[in-house]
């Protein structure tokens, strides 16, 4: 979709009036450069989401990124996606909550019920998803410890 200027020589859009580069007078009109876009876009299908600006036809190029992929490649340690942080923010909320001036035995519960909650979320983060993510070596292939 790009020319060269005949004045100078730069790649300019084919169907602009004028060159980007230089100001040097390509079609006749602003008009005429305009119906011949239109003509030779509406001849291909394939040039439909062309502008009148572009210097190529645009290509739908599909971008997918596999980021666990990259991470790797690059030595990036990237953890499992879990759950459990939802749990500890839902408890952090009730121990917020507890420290809001309510009655006293509404924020004592408040804040018991958002402490287990919180505990709750910590332990199963920890422990739980550590020993998915990283399993105990067996005692058959390992070292024997005297």
């Amino acid at each position: 979709m790009a020319v060269d200027c005949p004045r100078c020589g730069l790649k300019t859009p084919r169907f602009l009036d004028l060159c980007r580069n230089d100001g040097y007078k390509l079609w006749p009109s602003s008009y005429a450069a305009s119906a011949a876009f239109k003509a030779w876009r509406d001849a291909d299908p394939a040039r439909a989401a062309a502008s009148r600006y572009d210097m190529e036809i645009p290509q739908h190029v599909e971008n997918v990124v596999d980021f666990d992929a990259k991470a790797r490649e690059l030595g990036i340690h990237m953890p499992p996606p879990s759950r459990w942080p939802f749990v500890i923010c839902a408890g952090a909320l009730f121990l917020s909550l507890a420290a809001i001036p309510f009655a006293t035995e509404v924020r004592i519960t408040l804040a018991v019920v958002g402490g287990l909650i919180f505990l709750i979320g910590v332990v199963g983060w920890v422990l739980v998803e550590d020993v998915q993510m990283y399993p105990a070596e067996s005692a058959d292939g390992g070292e024997v410890h005297h």
